[in-house]
């Protein structure tokens, strides 16, 4: 299970470290997508595998869902790490991301994220102002 916070910085290659209890668990190969709430996802070669048959059951007649499998895999690239544990973010994703210098990546489940340092500040601030009302919706779902 990838869990944990993270601060590093990306080289001015747009290389990033990948912590190492992270990596133990993601491997030296791992697809980098877009994500939601602005940030990158980071799956395990198994995961995306998981991931893309998941994608596969989407119906193709339906717009959001052909919408949907664009975003998640048109951005989507496998990386590897190199010998001093860094991997390439494509400067595509890092912009989309936001990603410069500052970044945070935390593992979540069965995958990782990679936020800006400040879009990260910014939403786990918002997301801690919400909690209760956040943990009232999940307790309608059983949890």
């Amino acid at each position: 299970m990838l869990i944990g916070e993270y601060e590093h910085s990306i080289d001015m290659k747009g290389r990033l470290i990948m912590p190492s209890k992270l990596k133990e668990d993601i491997g030296d190969k791992f697809v980098v997508t877009k994500g939601l709430d602005g940030c990158l996802f980071v799956y395990s070669q198994t995961e995306w595998k998981t991931f893309e048959e998941k994608l596969r059951t989407f119906p193709l007649t339906n717009k959001d869902a052909r919408a949907l499998i664009r975003f998640f895999l048109a951005g989507a690239m496998e990386c590897e790490i190199d010998k001093q544990g860094r991997f390439l973010i494509p400067s595509n994703l890092r912009e989309f991301a936001g990603l410069e210098k500052e970044v945070v990546v935390i593992g979540v489940l069965n995958k990782i994220e990679i936020w800006s340092k400040d879009k990260w500040l910014k939403y786990s601030e918002e997301e801690n102002n919400s909690a209760d009302e956040i943990a009232e919706k999940m307790s309608n779902l059983g949890i």
